[in-house]
C-alpha cells in the first residue's frame, strides 16, 4: 500500500490533481445534498445507502462509509492496484459533507420548503444533478484511485464474468443496487435516469477539457 501510495505522490501533476479530485469530491457531496432533499432522484449507489441509511435510522455518511469500508477489503484482496488518495476521499467525504450541508448549514441558510415546493425544487434538481455530474467527472479523470462501489465490478468482471461485456456488468450492478434500495423503502425516479444518460458524455467531455492541466 505504501509503494501505491509513493506511485501516485510522484507522479507528473500530483498536485494538480490532487486538488481536481478533492475538488471535485467536496463538490460532489455539496450538490448530493441538494439532490437528497429534493428527492427526485439520484445515482443507484446513493438511492440504495439513503434508503439503506433511513432504515436503521443513521446517517447516511455513516452507512456510506461503512458499506465502503467493506467493499474495501475486497478491493485491497483482488485488486489493490485501484485503490488511491480518491478512494478514501470519495469513502469519507461525500456522505459526511453531504450530511454536513443537509442537517447543518441549508436549515440556517436556506427558506423553509425550499427542498418541497414547485417551481423551486425543480429548479434545484435540474441544477444539481448537472453540477453534481461534472464534479463526479472532475475527480474520475483526475485518476487517484476509484471508490470502492466502482472498483467492485471492475473486479467481478476481471476474475468471474470475462465473457460478459463490462457495461452489462456494470448495468447489473447498479439495478441490484436499486432493488436494495426498493426493499429498504426507496422509491426510484427520474434522477436515476438522468444520472445515467449524462454520466458518461459529461464525463468524457470535462476530461478532454481539463486534461491539458494534467500535465
Amino acid at each position: 500500500m505504501k509503494e501505491l501510495f509513493n506511485a501516485y505522490i510522484h507522479q507528473p501533476a500530483f498536485k494538480k490533481k490532487l486538488f481536481i479530485m478533492l475538488f471535485g469530491v467536496l463538490c460532489m457531496g455539496v450538490f448530493l445534498s441538494f439532490l437528497i432533499e429534493v428527492d427526485m432522484g439520484t445515482d443507484p449507489c446513493t438511492f440504495m445507502n439513503v434508503a439503506i441509511s433511513k432504515k436503521f435510522g443513521i446517517l447516511f455518511g455513516t452507512w456510506q462509509l461503512i458499506l465502503n469500508a467493506f467493499l474495501f477489503i475486497i478491493v485491497i484482496i483482488f485488486d489493490v492496484k485501484k485503490i488511491g488518495p480518491g478512494t478514501f476521499a470519495n469513502m469519507i467525504l461525500i456522505g459526511y459533507v453531504s450530511d454536513f450541508c443537509r442537517l447543518v448549514l441549508w436549515p440556517k441558510l436556506l427558506p423553509e420548503g425550499i427542498f418541497t415546493t414547485f417551481p423551486a425544487r425543480g429548479i434545484i434538481f435540474a441544477i444539481a444533478i448537472i453540477c453534481f455530474v461534472i464534479s463526479a467527472s472532475f475527480y474520475m479523470n483526475a485518476d487517484m484511485g476509484v471508490a470502492p462501489y466502482d472498483a467492485f465490478p471492475v473486479i467481478v468482471h476481471d476474475r468471474l464474468l470475462k465473457n460478459i461485456s463490462f457495461k452489462y456488468v456494470r448495468m447489473g450492478y447498479d439495478f441490484l443496487a436499486i432493488i436494495l434500495g426498493c426493499v429498504f423503502g426507496g422509491k426510484p425516479n427520474i434522477g436515476i435516469i438522468v444520472m445515467a444518460i449524462l454520466l458518461g458524455p459529461i464525463i468524457t467531455f470535462v476530461g478532454k477539457k481539463i486534461e491539458p492541466y494534467l500535465k
